[in-house]
């Protein structure tokens, strides 16, 4: 039930979120019935709690804690669940996309799975998401640095599993890597 603390400015603000949430969600989760899920339960956990938000801070890093604390509760039950973790099964329900982007994304997907999930949510943050690395610190609970780290190891290790030069992922390049991406430039990375 929305508190008598929501107000039509929190819950515009929710709705605008939501995209990045989903894409969020989307690099913790392995399926899209699971991304809808996961979110959906953040909106809700989000809106019934919207009297513990203070007005004035970081809405984006509170919504995003919260799916991201509830992907870790969700996955710890599901440890004792026997499914498809694979995907076999459900591989041979899909039909193989006719455009280009579509197998390009699925490799892309591919490749971050095979992440460390520090790193993946690190990258999903910064280089999906938009969030700035304050923000993607403040989100994951760990320091700038840190965060830095986890973003520079994960481009890299990214272009390693596709095998693509770190400057071509269009996440930016490593430290220490020319590049002329607007996205580099917007958002350079420290060695810590």
């Amino acid at each position: 039930m929305p508190s008598a603390e929501t107000s039509p400015t929190f819950r515009d603000e929710l709705v605008k979120l939501i995209p990045a949430m989903r894409a969020f969600a989307r690099s913790l989760t392995n399926n899209a019935a699971d991304t809808d899920d996961l979110v959906q339960d953040a909106i809700v956990r989000a809106w019934s709690h919207a009297g513990q938000f203070t007005p004035g801070t970081n809405l984006r890093a509170w919504l995003f804690t919260i799916l991201r604390n509830r992907y870790y509760s969700v996955a710890k039950h599901q440890q004792r669940e026997v499914g498809d973790p694979d995907g076999i099964h459900t591989a041979r329900l899909t039909i193989s996309p006719a455009q280009e982007w579509g197998i390009a994304g699925r490799e892309l997907k591919a490749a971050l799975m095979k992440l460390p999930v520090e790193q993946r949510e690190a990258l999903v943050l910064v280089g999906g998401a938009g969030a700035s690395y304050e923000e993607a610190a403040e989100i994951c609970g760990c320091a700038l640095g840190t965060i830095k780290s986890r973003v520079n190891r994960g481009r890299a290790r990214l272009a390693d599993i596709m095998g693509m030069d770190p400057g071509d992922t269009g996440l930016g390049a490593p430290t220490g890597m020319a590049t002329s991406s607007a996205w580099d430039a917007s958002h350079p990375v420290s060695s810590h």
